[in-house]
This record gives C-alpha cells, structure tokens and sequence, in this order.
C-alpha cells in the first residue's frame, strides 16, 4: 500500500464525521447547498494531497473550507484559482463551535449583498460563534479588522439601506425556499399581515384552493410545501410556478409591496401559461 493511499485511509473517517459540519458552514457562507457540496469536496481534494503534518483535523479542515468559500465569494468562478493553505498558527477552535438556528432566508438575501470579508467575519463570529482571533488568521488579518468587519456586516443586515430592500425576484424566491423548507418563521416574516390567496376558475378545477385570508392562515398553507415549484418569470413579474413533466401546470403570481407578500393568486389559464417562462439566476431571464 503506497504511502498517499495510507493518507487517505488514515483521513476519511475523521473527515466524514466532520463533514455536516464543515457542509453547514459552507452553505451559511455560500448560501447555495450545491456550491457548498463542492466546497467540502474541494476541501477532502486539499487534505488528500497535503503532505504536512496536522494538529487538528477540524480546526485545519474549517479553516481551508472556509478559505475556500472565500475565494469562490469572490472569484465565483467554477474552480478557485488560488492555492489555499491554512494557517498554521490557527487555533482549534472547532470543538468550541456552537451552531446558531438557521437564518431566515430573507436574512440570506441581505447576508449576500455583504462584501466577501464581512460576510465571513459576519457568518464565522454571529453564526458560529468563532472568536475573532481565528477569523483574523482565516482572513489573513488582525483580529481589531476582523472585528471590524463583522461589525459593519452586522449593521448592514439589521439595518439596511433604503436600496438594499429586496428586489420583488429575492421577495418571491426568499418566500418559495422558505415554503419548501418548512420554515414556518420566514413565511410570516415575508407575508404583509393582510396577506390573502386568490385563484382564476382553471387553478380551481385543478385542486387549488379558491381562497385563503390572513397571514397566519397563508403561510400554514404553504409551510412545507411547493416542492416541485420552480422560479418563472410571467411577463415581466418573477413569480413561481408548479411544473409537472416539464409543463407549467400552476402558476403563483405574487403581488409585492414594501419588500413583503400582500398576495399570491394561484392561475391555470392557458393564456397564462402561455407566457410563463423559467427563470434562472435570480432575476436574470432565460
């Protein structure tokens, strides 16, 4: 048995167990499960081929993967470009790390608009609870800046500026992943208090329901529902629609005013229909 298959054999089960870890972690920075996936992985590629000695498995693998992260915050190219070593001075902070409760993804929406380094200062210290310490040694600067960063981050995701309102497209995409998600506390939080559902007579024949009044009432409707939902365009409006076999069969058109859902009528006409179209990269078209 050669020696780098050794390696391997030697890692993989510490590197498993720390997977869902270092997974959550990538996904509350990239705020993409699928990119975080492929940063994980990236990150077993890194401590495969390393040849130096390591100290702390979790604290070596958080800090590549959060590296990791950052490059692909900004580059957002396929492949980081960069050769990413940890530091070796970073402290093993991995077996102090508590996780906090999901952020709501309207937060998420905010939390992308942060620059690369606040948004790691923001998630790896409000998030994880990581001290800034080992922040600054993951950025490669002092921890007064690390701090620094965050803090900014932080003011910007609780008070953010009249331009970072959500776009109607985040409003619409924020309230579907929170419906799919079952995440009951962020449906409430993106429906305006007299929120009501409507449907057109085709959306009635096909078993939507005719209508729903009230916030509380709407968002027990759609928690944990609009699994096979995806993100269309109607017109010029971004809304959602239920696909079934590659057909639209059901579209949710969203009326938004002020950053929240003040309605959402279910349509199935087929002049309707006719104009949705998928929508991919947020609000870009096609």
């Amino acid at each position: 048995m050669d020696q780098a298959h050794r390696h391997e054999q030697d890692h993989t089960p510490a590197f498993e167990a720390e997977r869902p870890r270092l997974t959550a972690l990538a996904g509350r920075i990239l705020g993409d499960p699928s990119e975080a996936e492929d940063i994980v992985q990236q990150a077993w590629l890194r401590l495969h081929r390393t040849d130096t000695s390591i100290e702390s498995l979790p604290a070596w693998l958080t800090t590549v993967t959060t590296r990791l992260c950052l490059d692909r915050l900004t580059s957002r190219t396929p492949v980081p470009h960069s050769e990413i070593e940890p530091v070796e001075s970073a402290p093993d902070v991995a077996d102090d790390i508590a996780l906090a409760d999901t952020v709501g993804v309207a937060l998420q929406a905010v939390i992308d608009r942060l620059t690369p380094g606040e948004r790691v200062a923001f998630v790896l210290h409000d998030s994880f609870g990581f001290e800034f310490s080992t922040i600054a040694a993951i950025l490669d600067t002092t921890p007064a800046a690390a701090r620094k960063l965050a803090s900014r981050a932080r003011a910007k995701v609780r008070q953010p500026a009249p331009d970072d309102q959500l776009a109607d497209w985040e409003v619409v995409d924020a309230f579907m992943a929170a419906a799919r998600e079952g995440d009951f506390t962020s449906l409430l939080q993106l429906l305006a208090p007299d929120a009501g559902v409507g449907a057109d007579a085709a959306a009635i024949a096909a078993g939507t329901p005719e209508r729903i009044v009230g916030r509380q009432q709407v968002a027990e409707f759609f928690n944990g529902s609009a699994h096979a939902a995806l993100p269309v365009l109607i017109g010029d409006r971004p809304g959602s629609a239920w696909f079934h076999r590659g057909e639209a069969q059901v579209v949710f058109d969203f009326t938004i005013e002020g950053g929240l859902v003040t309605g959402i009528t279910f349509r199935a006409e087929e002049s309707v229909l006719a104009r949705v179209v998928r929508r991919r990269d947020g609000a870009r078209r096609g």
